[in-house]
């Protein structure tokens, strides 16, 4: 689509048709951009199906979840050398391999849209852990 709504391909129009040119182009990238992400991707199909993940406005996990983050966040905060820092993004990335196949699970076998958004949740809060831990590796290696 990108290669037939480039904004190049229509130089030679008109100012209009150019200014469409460049809103498609935009559209389609951001298409793309959203998804390209798995995360993204799920939680966009929810929303195709008028389920919205609202995270914004209903952050309520279930306690064991939030017992795991902290869990994770205690360890990164102790956490004294790259080794330590390495086997933690190791566990979080398991973790969300593991998510993420339970929503796709969930999205593409049982289409439990609701559900879905919850995962799709939670998955979030584990991408978040997971970019933290991603720098603090990269703050390691300066």
């Amino acid at each position: 689509m990108q290669a037939q709504v480039h904004p190049d391909r229509h130089a030679a129009a008109g100012a209009a048709t150019q200014r469409v040119a460049m809103q498609w182009s935009v559209r389609v990238n951001e298409a793309f951009r959203r998804l390209r992400d798995p995360l993204t991707r799920a939680a966009y199909l929810c929303q195709l199906h008028g389920v919205d993940v609202d995270l914004h406005d209903n952050t309520a996990m279930p306690g064991e979840f939030l017992v795991q983050q902290m869990q994770w966040r205690e360890t990164l905060d102790e956490a004294r050398g790259a080794a330590s820092v390495e086997a933690l993004a190791d566990e979080v990335a398991s973790e969300r391999a593991r998510r993420l196949a339970e929503v796709a699970s969930t999205l593409d076998e049982r289409r439990d849209w609701r559900a879905a958004a919850e995962q799709v949740k939670a998955l979030m809060f584990v991408q978040r852990i997971a970019r933290d831990v991603e720098m603090r590796l990269d703050a390691l290696d300066d």
